[in-house]
């Protein structure tokens, strides 16, 4: 199985932001991942619209937008007018979950729902036809550069039964935090198919190994 490998700009040089998104493409990086905080749903304040906006014009991989905020209805056109490929809204900051992944597709958007975790992965019962990614957090979400929380693996193998037993094997399951060359081996066993990974990437003196240290970690735990 391809694990995808998402960059996580949360980590990068925000000064040379460019330079560092062109350093994820020149790694054969997939995905660049931009998460948006809102200063209310986590304890952070990042970025919004706008510099998704800047961010697209000087990017050659899809965005693949993490909003981290509350209200996220409020927003989904403004990201989808900013050029995310795809938008991932949190569970747990959705009264209406299933309307508000609507809203994502119908603007041509690919749709996520993102799970904190002490989230139970039951919540995507009644809305699997309606996501294309789940995102499972394996730290609680605001901050860069935390430890893996290990019973995100065990909530990776349920979803992936999950989606695999329901007709829904094309639904990608993400991981994000805590993400290095050993527990990209645990995720991919578990069934993962992207790893979005900040520290452990933008954090070396190689964004170019780092990706593919983890591409090959991922290939190893997905054989086991």
């Amino acid at each position: 199985m391809t694990v995808l490998i998402a960059p996580s700009i949360l980590s990068c040089d925000f000064a040379n932001l460019k330079a560092e998104i062109e350093k994820a493409y020149e790694g054969k990086a997939d995905w660049i991942h931009v998460d948006v905080m809102d200063g209310h749903f986590v304890p952070n304040l990042t970025i919004g619209a706008p510099v998704v906006k800047s961010i697209k014009k000087c990017s050659k991989l899809p965005l693949d937008v993490h909003l981290m905020i509350t209200d996220p209805d409020r927003y989904i056109e403004d990201f989808a007018k900013a050029g995310a490929n795809y938008l991932t809204v949190h569970a747990e900051a959705c009264t209406h979950l299933q309307r508000t992944l609507s809203h994502i597709r119908s603007m041509g958007l690919k749709a996520g729902v993102a799970l904190n975790p002490a989230t139970n992965p039951n919540v995507l019962q009644y809305v699997l036809d309606d996501i294309d990614l789940v995102l499972v957090m394996s730290v609680n979400p605001g901050f860069g550069g935390q430890s893996f929380i290990h019973t995100a693996v065990n909530k990776i193998a349920v979803i992936r039964q999950m989606l695999d037993n329901s007709g829904h094997s094309n639904v990608l399951i993400s991981v994000d935090g805590g993400i290095n060359t050993e527990t990209a081996k645990q995720v991919a066993q578990a069934g993962v198919n992207v790893l979005v990974a900040g520290n452990s990437i933008y954090g070396s003196n190689n964004v170019k190994e780092a990706i593919k240290n983890l591409r090959e970690s991922a290939l190893v735990g997905s054989k086991n």
